[in-house]
């Protein structure tokens, strides 16, 4: 699938709408979705378990083996959001790890089932780094941070970006 990546626009008359996408703390999918007024797709970069992690993941979330992701939403051919993820394997049930494993539903809908808390953290360069390797066009002013707990403990860090999709295109002038 052929998509177009841009960062968000830095123009002033954007900032509000990049603070309330980095303050929102509800379903990402679903605010991309409304944003754009289209169907979001999930496009899976890759997906593999590994016992390597930036040293913040290892101390945000404790544990010896996670999962990572790297995933972008899009609509209309259009890049919405890219995102990082890192799940720790011994702390999710195995009905999100099957979700996880086949890399179609959103993680906002998988943590729907759980009573999960979000907490922002400061991101650091070897995490997003690995985000910007697969995706390219790094963007830390449309970036965030945060952990996904559990009442039993971490569970995930995700670091993910907004891009320019998120702003409604112009519309062709009448000539």
């Amino acid at each position: 699938m052929s998509v177009e990546r841009q960062i968000f626009p830095p123009a002033a008359r954007h900032e509000p709408l990049r603070r309330l996408l980095l303050a929102q703390d509800g379903s990402t999918t679903r605010t991309c979705s409304a944003m754009c007024g289209l169907p979001v797709q999930i496009m899976l970069h890759h997906q593999h378990r590994t016992a390597e992690v930036p040293r913040s993941v290892a101390e945000q979330l404790g544990g010896t083996a996670w999962l990572e992701r790297v995933t972008s939403l899009v609509a209309g051919g259009r890049v919405l959001m890219d995102n990082l993820s890192y799940t720790r394997l011994d702390a999710v049930p195995d009905w999100f790890l099957r979700g996880l494993d086949e890399g179609a539903a959103p993680i906002g809908h998988l943590l729907a089932r759980l009573f999960v808390q979000r907490q922002a953290i400061e991101s650091e360069p070897a995490l997003e780094a690995g985000l910007w390797k697969v995706v390219g066009l790094p963007d830390s002013r449309a970036s965030r941070a945060y952990r996904i707990v559990t009442p039993e403990g971490p569970l995930m860090l995700i670091f993910e970006v907004f891009r320019g999709a998120m702003l409604p295109q112009a519309e062709p002038v009448a000539g």
